[in-house]
């Protein structure tokens, strides 16, 4: 019987002995395309046997497969941000124990003025103080917004001084007729801010800037401090205004702790290049931020003017501006936008007014700029605190468990690579002829 064996050879017996040759068919080399996962004369795939189908690669993992086991609700807060920013929540606890602080701080406050000074707090220079206090509550509302929405408006002083000399100067033809040019006007600055912002991607900041220079300009045409016209008395009014801006600021930052609505008003914030456009719904929700910002800085300056006991100064307002960045800063509201308290805003706000008026009493001679300074300054580190643990926790630590699998029983892809034995290696102790000798003419065949 004849075989022909050429396919089964890798050793020229007629050149080379057997056992002592070192070549070897490339067919049965890994790297000649040996696998038998997907060899087939048929090209029918090895899949059975953990194979690809014929033709197709089988690259090795870089690193061992993992298993990831996340709950539903983790799945849920992944990100913060549905394209870019950390994964994770926010963490409001660092807010709220500031807001203890600020709590602590308003407490000593008004125990140091019902000591010392006692009629501060009651009758007409309570009303006085809380018109006051709703002021500086407008503006740092204000001043929250635009930070929360990482586009600061530092225009909000020299709008506001620009409306109470505005203000002084019409109040007598009354209240609505004198505010309507000055909500017009306001709206106006507010829309310019928004185009050069949201239309050209520039920082809110130096648009701002420019703005509050150009009502500065409004404002230096008054050369001496005016009068008020009116008869309108804000004090009669006085618990109302506060509760007001009181409901609406910690209301609003109820709204900001809610994923999705902080997560929108803070969608501006760059998370990458700065002149990236961040998208149209951040781009619309800025525009509102920067209007109504104005908006409640026209309503502080008429309040000014109309609650204060002497003519309306013209000055920069720049020191406004400094006083309601502090004061939100000073509140929890991130520098960089986004993050903000629930009630750091108003506390911060009844802090501020009752520390000016026992100022004021102890006759301590603060300039309103310098106060500025050190609320800028104080809120600055507040920002550090906020950010530094308000972030969300890395995912690696909380979420997600990372577990290597089990190990398998070995496959044919996965079993060590070995060279096949020749298929004409005869066993020890027999002789080397296999298709002759005595094997084949024995007496046993």
């Amino acid at each position: 019987m004849a075989y022909d064996d050429s396919i089964y050879r890798r050793r020229d017996s007629g050149t080379d002995p057997v056992g002592t040759s070192d070549r070897y068919d490339p067919r049965y080399d890994d790297d000649s395309g040996y696998d038998a996962g997907r060899t087939s004369s048929s090209g029918v795939t090895g899949r059975f046997m953990g194979g690809e189908p014929a033709g197709a690669s089988s690259p090795e993992p870089a690193e061992p497969t993992r298993r990831r086991n996340v709950s539903a609700t983790s799945l849920e807060n992944v990100f913060d941000d549905p394209a870019h920013g950390e994964p994770g929540r926010d963490r409001i606890a660092v807010h709220l124990l500031w807001e203890v602080v600020l709590l602590v701080v308003v407490g000593v406050l008004l125990f140091l003025t019902n000591r010392d000074f006692p009629e501060l707090l009651r009758g007409d220079q309570r009303e006085s103080l809380l018109v006051f206090g709703t002021a500086i509550g407008l503006l740092t509302l204000a001043a929250g917004l635009t930070l929360r929405t990482a586009a600061p408006n530092l225009a909000l002083g020299p709008v506001a001084v620009a409306t109470a000399l505005h203000f002084a100067e019409n109040s007598d033809r009354g209240v609505v007729t004198a505010m309507l040019p000055a909500l017009v006007a306001g709206v106006a600055v507010g829309l310019v801010i928004a185009v050069l912002v949201v239309g050209f991607q520039v920082p809110s900041w130096a648009a701002s800037l420019a703005a509050g220079l150009g009502v500065i300009v409004f404002i230096e045409q008054r050369s001496a401090p005016v009068e008020v016209q009116g008869e309108y008395d804000p004090t009669r009014h006085a618990l109302y205004l506060f509760a007001g801006f009181a409901a609406v600021a910690v209301l609003a930052g109820l709204l900001g702790t809610v994923k999705t609505v902080r997560r929108a008003v803070g969608r501006f914030r760059p998370v990458a290049d700065p002149a990236l456009r961040r998208g149209g719904a951040a781009g619309v929700l800025v525009t509102l931020g920067l209007v109504l910002s104005t908006v409640f800085a026209v309503g502080a300056g008429m309040l000014l003017a109309a609650g204060g006991t002497g003519p309306v100064a013209p000055t920069t307002g720049i020191e406004w501006t400094g006083l309601a960045m502090g004061a939100a800063l000073l509140g929890g509201a991130s520098a960089f936008g986004r993050r903000g308290g629930i009630a750091g805003g108003l506390l911060a706000t009844v802090a501020l007014t009752v520390f000016v008026a026992y100022a004021d009493e102890r006759d301590l001679d603060i300039a309103p700029t310098a106060l500025a300074a050190v609320l800028v300054a104080a809120g600055l580190l507040v920002t550090r605190l906020v950010e530094a643990n308000g972030r969300p926790r890395a995912y690696a630590e909380r979420d997600w468990v990372v577990e290597e699998e089990p190990a398998a029983a070995p496959s044919w892809e996965t079993a060590p690579a070995q060279r096949p034995e020749p298929w004409n290696s005869s066993p020890p102790g027999q002789p080397t002829d296999r298709w002759g000798g005595d094997r084949w003419d024995g007496a046993d065949r």
